[in-house]
């Protein structure tokens, strides 16, 4: 596998076109026949490829459509669960770290973002067991760290993942900021990070879907950062 060398985490050369304005309406069907198949209990990856079979979808696009589907009853545990940011003052946090960041990186450099059915933003980035720092990398954990800091959570600690290349030095950079800054943070490297987000009894901040269909209590705080502070990301409406 090539290494990662890429200085943005936005679009692909060709998503101008796969995700152009006419093209969506095919998409968003496709989201409601997989949200639809899911519902009823059908494995994803038979369904994603019938499903990008008949809207004669590409594997971008096929990606797209997974990442915005759910079935109903999802939508109701997940907007059952879901807190508002305000609510996190007082209260312990954990962040899905890799999940937070790469999707504001997206955003920021004008990568793709899904609107998906269950209202969290997703974006399109496929880091595959490799993470590389981009541009806006410290940009990104600045938003969030100035967020955190206007609602006064009581503690925050960070996950990110071991098998993540590049998890360690990145666990570095998010200690020196939030040092520099004064955020009393914690990073923790794990090999399961989900299963911490799983089992700890804080709010979690994710939008990752086995997670969020587990969790207690979470945080659509990628949505909130991106309408407040990056108005002029390039966010599909992928709702069915």
């Amino acid at each position: 596998m090539c290494p990662d060398r890429r200085h943005h985490r936005g679009a692909h050369p060709s998503d101008r076109d796969l995700f152009d304005t006419a093209r969506l309406p095919d998409i968003r069907k496709a989201v409601g026949d997989l949200s639809l198949l899911a519902g009823r209990g059908y494995a994803q990856k038979s369904s994603l490829k019938l499903v990008g079979d008949r809207y004669h979808l590409t594997e971008r696009q096929r990606l797209a459509v997974s990442r915005a589907a759910c079935a109903d009853s999802q939508i109701e545990k997940r907007n059952s669960s879901r807190a508002e940011v305000e609510s996190i003052r007082d209260e312990r946090i954990t962040i899905d770290g890799f999940n937070l960041l790469i999707t504001l990186e997206a955003a920021l450099s004008g990568g793709v973002i899904a609107l998906c059915r269950d209202g969290c933003l997703r974006d399109l980035s496929s880091v595959h067991g490799s993470y590389r720092s981009v541009v806006e990398t410290e940009e990104a954990i600045y938003l969030i760290g100035e967020s955190l800091d206007e609602n006064n959570p009581a503690s925050v600690k960070w996950f990110l993942d071991r098998p993540v290349s590049n998890s360690g030095r990145l666990a570095r950079k998010i200690i020196d900021i939030a040092a520099e800054r004064g955020w009393k943070w914690d990073v923790e490297v794990l090999f399961d990070p989900d299963a911490a987000l799983i089992e700890s009894t804080g709010i979690a901040i994710t939008s990752d879907s086995a997670v969020l269909d587990s969790v207690e209590r979470w945080v659509n705080l990628a949505a909130h950062l991106i309408s407040e502070r990056v108005t002029d990301a390039w966010i599909i409406d992928l709702r069915s």
